[in-house]
């Protein structure tokens, strides 16, 4: 693994992130298909519903991509507010400050790095440093247990279901901030961004 090749960036709103991201996407569905799991088999609700929440990710400045070089391989896109269709108001306190992840996904290539949970450190310590975040939340794909098992082996917690049964990430997890290990050698090279989340 050579940190010096890895860089993580905003992803503007242009069609090759655009690409990039649907190409990060299509590689672990299909890696998905061999796992007892039917996360991404087909994109939810429809093609073009997950487009437009992609394209939408990128206008407002949520979404990013960490390169190896020019290779994509990674991508995160973060919130700091919650949806409530997702998030309960009843069941979560969403005036905690938290910090949402959604697509976070591995290039295959690059499995076994740590990229992912490189990312969840550093969207978490992110959110803590610029809005006092005490939490990460994320939800997860309802039937991917091996994916619960992951984020358990990362100190996050169990925190309910989604209130509608028929959202396919529904399984919440959380993790405090104040959990995260510090270190001091990340994988990847970040350029200064004042603003982190527009």
């Amino acid at each position: 693994m050579d940190a010096t090749t890895m860089r993580l960036a905003r992803a503007e709103a242009t069609a090759e992130n655009f690409r990039a991201i649907i190409g990060l996407i299509d590689g672990a569905a299909a890696w998905l298909r061999s796992k007892n799991t039917d996360q991404w088999a087909k994109p939810w609700p429809d093609r073009g519903q997950r487009d437009a929440r992609i394209e939408k990710g990128l206008r407002g400045g949520k979404t990013w991509i960490m390169w190896d070089g020019r290779i994509p391989v990674a991508t995160v896109t973060i919130a700091k507010q919650a949806n409530p269709a997702v998030w309960s108001p009843a069941a979560y306190d969403l005036a905690e400050p938290a910090v949402y992840i959604h697509r976070l996904v591995t290039a295959r290539s690059h499995a076994g790095w740590g990229l992912g949970g490189q990312l969840i450190d550093w969207a978490g310590r992110t959110a803590a440093e610029q809005y006092g975040a005490r939490s990460i939340r994320i939800d997860v794909w309802t039937d991917n247990l091996a994916l619960h098992d992951y984020y358990h082996k990362r100190d996050f917690e169990f925190a309910g279901y989604c209130p509608d049964p028929g959202y396919p990430s529904g399984a919440l997890f959380e993790k405090p901030v104040s959990a995260i290990e510090d270190r001091t050698r990340p994988l990847l090279w970040q350029p200064p961004d004042t603003a982190w989340l527009a």
